[in-house]
């Protein structure tokens, strides 16, 4: 389980250390394996362990691939997911496409979301929390097994 914010260092190269606080549980769960995509709503990234990556392919798999959201749904995770991995040092290179799409330069920051990763660009995902915080604090219509959440 991933959960905390993380302010990293992207080099020229396109890597960044993943956290000392998460690397050892990546190493457990994948062997230093991970897909990174794009995220469907927010200019950032998403980016999973191998085994949290492949339940959402065999999710995909399964669904009707005629229906025009799932043919949406794979074109953009599907589509721009590459395979990364843990270098001897704990470094990863986030792909020169994906580092484009979510306006990453040198300040990033890699957020923990229970079975992936969210990598922001420093100055978005400053605006993105203070607007989340600005926001009245009605969150919409929760699903039925969040309504008794204890905050």
């Amino acid at each position: 389980m991933f959960r905390g914010a993380n302010a990293i260092n992207l080099d020229a190269k396109g890597r960044l250390a993943m956290p000392a606080r998460y690397r050892d549980r990546v190493l457990e769960l994948c062997q230093g394996q991970l897909i990174a995509t794009i995220a469907l709503e927010e200019r950032c990234l998403w980016i999973y362990p191998m085994p949290a990556w492949n339940k959402v392919e065999d999710q995909l798999r399964i669904a009707p691939n005629m229906n025009p959201a799932v043919k949406r749904l794979n074109r953009l995770l599907v589509g721009n997911a590459n395979e990364i991995e843990l270098d001897n040092s704990g470094r990863f290179v986030v792909p020169p496409m994906l580092r484009e799409h979510a306006g990453l330069d040198k300040k990033v920051v890699l957020v923990g979301q229970l079975d992936k990763f969210e990598l922001w660009s420093e100055d978005v995902w400053e605006a993105t929390t203070s607007a989340y915080l600005d926001q009245e604090q009605d969150f919409g219509a929760l699903p039925d097994a969040l309504q008794n959440l204890s905050l």
